[in-house]
């Protein structure tokens, strides 16, 4: 912050904050919304890394790729939820307040992540087993379909003019902070583990351990400052009538290319997050090598958002959103066909830190910039539905197309077909974009 001390700020409760040194709020502001964000990402995405043992579980079939596509396409069921919670959430975010809606998500990805860690097997309860894990997976995207609006929107508000890009870069560093863990968590348990035993119940201890971190992220997140209120005139822009449909048709065209910027980043995302499932079922590697893809995302991804956003504060938001997705649509393909001809460790991190350094230098800005272009009153709600949408219709299916793609041609490198297209569009709404001004207050 600019000043050696922050005034008192008055909670959505009512009560009075007292002032403390700006740098320890920060640093306390920052970790709550990280940690929340990252723990909500890491239970999601844990499921997208040990698909093929899930698949096993609690999806059996006559082959093991009908058993991937039937875990796959459940893995896309949480994205279905998404829009409703990206609405429900986010005009409650822009009503009663950001910190509230926060804490309501971590409680609802709660619930489906006790779900998938306890749920048995289809072996065990039969035909239950499936329909159990279809309904956490609905939860868990209710859940993160009203997260990023939110979550999004109070680092804009939180950050100083002229740093919203860094401060808003936290949102997609986080997830790579998810990633990250998780694929700690997925080396560790290959590498310890045999495959018997990884498949018997190895795959859940990531979803319990998940479990115990809630109460840590509940206790930072209470301790939240609320910036709704404190930056709302009078305390009524907030009302009913100021996210009413009409305030939203009033921006639908930037909604719409929103939504469309939205989804190149989130199919270059999870085709990343697919490398370690590629690797095991295409690239033919062993799990424990193919789970350092995963490592390789979440570092990359929490590192170049950062970047990222910093590259924004000082040369603006269009080019870095632009260039990143431009090179990205160009070396997709030659990526995938490099990684096909010569399938070796060196080949697998190479290509999966290219693909991830680029979506991330890009996709970290597009969540800054999507709320600054909107009202403080509609924009939870107006960034919950764009992200929430653009995911659901893109992100959801994004695993399911490559590896339909991978068995319907035969050619290892289909990902780059689909990775290529959505690049490209994305690339032209960003083009379509209204340029920001990064130094103009968030109002």
């Amino acid at each position: 912050m600019q000043t050696k001390t922050v005034p008192a700020r008055r909670h959505a409760s009512g009560i009075e904050a007292a002032a403390e040194p700006a740098n320890r709020l920060t640093r306390r502001i920052l970790a709550a919304t990280v940690a929340g964000n990252a723990l909500e990402f890491y239970d999601f995405v844990t499921y997208a890394f040990f698909a093929v043992y899930i698949g096993k579980a609690f999806f059996p079939a006559t082959s093991a790729t009908v058993s991937l596509l039937l875990s796959v396409a459940v893995f896309g069921v949480g994205f279905v939820s998404r829009p409703l919670g990206g609405i429900l959430i986010g005009a409650y975010a822009d009503r009663a307040g950001r910190k509230p809606a926060m804490l309501l998500t971590i409680a609802l990805i709660t619930v489906g992540t006790l779900g998938l860690a306890l749920t048995p097997s289809y072996a065990s309860i039969g035909m239950a087993a499936p329909i159990i894990v279809v309904v956490c997976r609905l939860v868990q995207g209710l859940a993160l379909g009203g997260e990023v609006g939110p979550s999004s929107a109070f680092l804009v508000e939180i950050s100083p003019a002229g740093k919203r890009g860094l401060y808003g870069s936290w949102q997609l560093a986080s997830q790579g902070v998810a990633t990250l863990v998780a694929g700690v968590f997925g080396m560790a348990l290959t590498g310890t583990l045999n495959p018997a035993d990884l498949q018997a119940w190895g795959w859940r201890i990531p979803f319990a351990c998940g479990l115990l971190l809630i109460p840590v992220a509940l206790y930072l997140r209470r301790s939240m400052p609320e910036t709704l209120e404190s930056g709302t005139a009078s305390g009524t822009a907030a009302g009913p009538a100021a996210h009413s449909p009409a305030r939203l048709r009033d921006h639908r065209g930037l909604l719409l290319l929103a939504i469309l910027v939205v989804l190149g980043g989130t199919v270059a995302n999870y085709v990343s997050n697919y490398m370690t499932t590629y690797a095991i079922t295409t690239l033919k590697m062993t799990p424990t090598i193919a789970m350092s893809a995963t490592l390789v995302v979440g570092l990359v991804t929490l590192v170049f958002s950062l970047l990222g956003g910093w590259l924004s504060d000082r040369y603006g938001r269009r080019p870095v959103m632009l260039i990143p997705r431009i090179l990205l649509a160009l070396l997709a393909y030659p990526a995938f066909m490099f990684l096909a001809e010569q399938p070796t460790t060196a080949a697998l991190l190479g290509v999966t830190a290219l693909l991830a350094a680029l979506n991330a230098l890009s996709a970290g800005v597009i969540l800054v910039t999507i709320p600054e272009l909107l009202p403080r009153s509609i924009r939870a709600v107006g960034l919950s539905i764009a992200y929430a949408v653009g995911v659901a219709l893109f992100g959801g299916t994004t695993q399911f197309v490559i590896t339909w793609l991978i068995a319907a041609t035969g050619n290892p490198a289909a990902p780059a077909w689909y990775l290529t297209a959505a690049s490209i569009i994305c690339a032209l709404a960003t083009f379509a974009l209204p340029e920001v001004n990064e130094k103009a207050p968030a109002h």
